[in-house]
């Protein structure tokens, strides 16, 4: 069961990190359009996505990112407590 955890774990963290890459990537926006940055597109746009359209952007920063990182972070405990209480 504990490969399990860290399994999920792992998984979690390097969406979390995909999610920061593309982030980032937004102020080159050159970047984006290489093979890499349309690979990272299609793999978090669509989650991202879910939180833009209930979150405006304010002005030109857009929050909604940030919403989906405390979101997949809450995801990961409310998961891994499950998995817990199931051993």
């Amino acid at each position: 069961m504990g490969q399990l955890f860290g399994i999920i774990e792992f998984a979690f963290n390097v969406y979390y990190y995909m999610i920061i890459v593309y982030i980032l990537m937004s102020w080159l926006p050159q970047l984006r359009e290489t093979s890499f940055g349309e690979m990272l597109g299609r793999l978090v746009e669509p989650y991202l996505q879910i939180f833009r359209r209930f979150i405006p952007p304010l002005g030109m920063i857009d929050i909604s990112p940030i919403v989906a990182l405390f979101a997949l972070h809450f995801a990961r405990i409310g998961l891994l407590s499950i998995l817990a209480s199931l051993v």
